[in-house]
């Protein structure tokens, strides 16, 4: 199994869909990544992309998701992705040549890695690159995929819109995640109205400017946190007068406060 240590250099890396096996599976591990940024690309085969520690954020059109520790992002194949890396980052890379009328999801989708996908994980990437094909290895792969299609997917999606106007706004907030600014603020930055700016991100993401936000918020508040910041930092990066007011938020919207959410995702990691 290749090994990457350094995603900005090209030496570990051998291009998944030039490998002529259904799996393809690489182990990623290093404490020097700091934030580190994949520019927009796609690979024929299907990716999953377990993390075990760290946290990472994936843009594709009209999303973006944030994996968090013990969490794993399925990608289909042919889709043009980009993607962040907060902080070390360790987990593992599977790309997979799935039936294309068949796939486990049809689009990305982020989901709960359970003991056994995980543990299917770690038992492909021992094997190498040029495996043999047939027998255990072939019955491996179906059933990694048929527990992937299992798995429980988690909340920690974003959409994101394409009118030009509200992206430029959307790129503003997520830069200045502090800015409290109103939906009248924000409107008349955009050069829109409070009503056209409220209509149009109802269309292009079926939330509501407060949900959307929120949403937002809770995002980046998983991504930092993985990170490695405290709860005390997050809270005053996204621009929350007090702390209770942010656990009251993030308990709601993921049924337990910050503080234990993240040591449970690395204790089911041991």
């Amino acid at each position: 199994m290749p090994l990457l240590t350094d995603l900005s250099t090209e030496a570990d890396w051998v291009e998944p869909d030039e490998v002529p096996r259904a799996l393809v599976t690489y182990g990623i591990v290093s404490d020097t990544f700091g934030d580190f940024e994949l520019e927009p690309h796609h690979h024929a085969k299907s990716q999953l992309l377990l993390v075990q520690r760290g946290a990472l954020s994936c843009e594709v059109e009209g999303g973006l998701w944030i994996v968090p520790p013990q969490s794993a992002i399925w990608i289909p194949g042919g889709t043009v992705h980009a993607m962040k890396v907060t902080g070390a980052l360790e987990g593992y890379a599977a790309f997979v040549a799935v039936d294309a009328n068949e796939p486990p999801y049809p689009c990305c989708r982020v989901v709960a890695v359970t003991p056994l996908l995980r543990e299917l994980l770690i038992r492909c990437a021992g094997l190498p690159l040029l495996y043999d094909e047939g027998g255990a290895n072939v019955r491996l792969t179906a059933v990694l995929i048929d527990e992937l299609a299992a798995a429980s997917a988690e909340d920690l999606h974003l959409p994101m819109p394409v009118d030009p106007r509200l992206r430029r706004v959307i790129d503003l907030m997520i830069a200045s995640p502090s800015d409290r600014g109103t939906l009248d603020v924000w409107a008349g930055r955009a050069g829109m109205s409070t009503r056209t700016m409220e209509r149009a991100i109802r269309r292009e993401t079926g939330m509501s400017f407060g949900r959307w936000r929120q949403q937002l918020a809770l995002m980046l508040a998983v991504k930092w946190l993985a990170g490695g910041s405290s709860i005390q930092q997050v809270a005053a990066d996204l621009g929350y007068e007090s702390i209770p007011s942010f656990v009251t938020m993030f308990r709601k919207a993921l049924g337990a406060p910050p503080g234990r959410y993240m040591v449970e995702r690395h204790a089911s990691g041991r």
